[in-house]
């Protein structure tokens, strides 16, 4: 689901350029809001099981460094839909408006990608889906219950608002399997993009799961307590701590909004008792941050395990019907999360829990199953690997490369060996949401290189020694030709993805570095 804005829930698209079912394999595209891999099991989570998500990934291939362009969820769909960075798709921060009139892989040149999609559009109200024959969204963020949505039902642009009963993730999943069940063209491929709200803030359960984990205490990350010693501005001046930020709707301490009679009353006799406990111990300090990294971990697995269950349920038809051999199945998030890591919830930051994507990809008699892949992907990646998939040719300004040779258990000679970075939300320097400072960077498989570049800042780190990033080493002396070579790549990172010197209404991206490679 796409947030902010629309929030697609169902995208549907006829594979057009194949004359049946049997030329090209469908597509299914499984999308998430703010999924961090570390709460995956297949990822290693030592928190929960996913063994849904888990049997994509051992029947197919798992990506293990998948990298977002902008950690933030209306610009990470805007370049899974056009296959551009932000600064060329012109949609560089959330409450900017999406150009749906600009090139999409659903409506790229020489063959369309066309069928129907569930989401959260997140890229504005102002501009529906667009190159869908059915899309079906959420209104703004949308609520985890009873939610509106608005259905255009044969791409034409006419919306009309469709008001369901009961949990958001259970209802899109229904959505998608009552289309798949009666609402395709059976003799066309097809590619179903649906894409959950969950587990984006507030993380409120399904009814199913609002008391797991209710008997079990969550092991904390080593540095949930980070005191973001040698770190400059950014880290200590954000506003996204455990802490401090997380509200009394965030905690569960008031029920969320939307409920109706009987729902409000299952989750009362879920939560009340719990909040009774934590009022009557009155905590402080430390107790209290451990108290609530306990309620918002939970709240957000709950969330995470009813996208588990229904991914198990469409596989499970898939399965049923025979559409499992010849259907790709793909899940990803817009971006990771923040599990507590640095006292941490949200994104934005290059850091490498919420700079990871989780991908996950079963291509029956292509990908071998079980697979482990290492290359440095992206985002910016997915367009050219669907098109590529459904045999559409591949637009030659797309800035991604298509997976489709990675899927195949290829090693691309020409694979990028460092992956660009760049957030833009603090504009002008005026107060935003969680405070986190526009910054640009690069990765390769071992270093990073970030520039906090209206604040004058930078940060090394290596990844190997130091995963978890809390060792800036950017002022020792022994990496000063680590740091040329660095910078040199972001430089010409910036020159071959045409990032400009200035990107018109907003800030100007780092003159200094692209001018002098300072």
């Amino acid at each position: 689901m796409l947030r902010v804005l629309w929030t697609p829930l169902l995208f549907l698209l006829a594979i057009v350029g194949s004359t049946s079912a049997a030329d090209r394999p469908n597509i299914l595209f499984i999308f998430t809001d703010d999924h961090a891999s570390h709460s995956i099991s297949a990822y290693g989570s030592v928190l929960n099981k996913t063994p849904h998500l888990d049997r994509i990934a051992n029947e197919g291939m798992l990506f293990k460094n998948c990298f977002c362009t902008n950690s933030l969820c209306g610009p990470s769909r805007a370049v899974i839909q056009t296959g551009k960075y932000s600064h060329l798709n012109g949609f560089i921060m959330n409450g900017n408006k999406f150009d749906g009139h600009q090139q999409t892989f659903p409506a790229a040149p020489g063959g369309r990608l066309r069928d129907r999609g569930d989401w959260k559009w997140h890229l504005g109200e102002h501009m529906p889906p667009q190159g869908y024959n059915y899309s079906e969204v959420l209104i703004g963020q949308g609520p985890y219950y009873n939610p509106a949505m608005l259905r255009d039902a044969d791409g034409s642009g006419k919306q009309v608002r469709m008001n369901h009963v009961g949990y958001t993730t259970d209802i899109i999943t229904d959505l998608a399997l009552t289309w798949l069940k009666e609402g395709r063209d059976e003799s066309k491929p097809f590619m179903l993009m649906y894409q959950h709200k969950a587990p984006h803030r507030e993380w409120c359960p399904g009814p199913d799961h609002l008391t797991l984990f209710d008997d079990v205490t969550l092991p904390e990350p080593a540095n949930l307590f980070d005191d973001y010693a040698t770190r400059g501005r950014a880290a200590h001046e954000q506003d996204m701590e455990i802490a401090t930020t997380l509200t009394p709707r965030d905690l569960k301490l008031v029920p969320p909004p939307n409920l109706n009679e009987e729902q409000l009353a299952v989750w009362n006799a879920a939560y009340e008792p719990k909040n009774k406990a934590f009022r009557e111990a009155n905590l402080q300090g430390d107790d209290l941050v451990r108290w609530k990294y306990q309620r918002y971990m939970k709240d957000y697995l709950r969330c995470v395990q009813s996208v588990d269950d229904n991914i198990g349920r469409v596989l499970a038809w898939l399965d049923e019907t025979g559409l499992a051999e010849n259907t790709v199945v793909v899940y990803s998030s817009d971006q990771g999360f923040y599990l507590g890591e640095h006292g941490w919830f949200d994104k934005r930051f290059m850091y490498e829990e919420s700079y990871r994507q989780p991908l996950l990809v079963r291509w029956p008699g292509v990908t071998k199953p079980g697979s482990v892949d290492e290359h440095l992907v992206s985002n910016v990646d997915f367009a050219e690997t669907f098109l590529d998939i459904a045999g559409l040719e591949v637009p030659s300004d797309m800035q991604g490369h298509s997976l489709v040779p990675i899927l195949k258990g290829e090693d691309p000679a020409d694979w990028r060996t460092a992956h660009y970075y760049h957030y833009y939300e603090f504009l002008n320097n005026q107060p935003t949401a969680h405070m986190v400072r526009r910054h640009c960077g690069v990765r390769t498989d071992r270093y990073k290189l970030i520039h906090f570049y209206n604040l004058g800042e930078w940060e090394l780190y290596d990844l190997e020694n130091d995963p978890h990033e809390m060792r800036n080493i950017y002022s020792e002396g022994q990496y000063a030709e680590l740091i040329k070579e660095l910078k040199k790549q972001l430089v010409d990172l910036q020159t071959e993805l045409q990032v400009p010197d200035d990107t018109g209404s907003v800030e100007p991206n780092p003159p200094s570095l692209r001018r002098r490679g300072e």
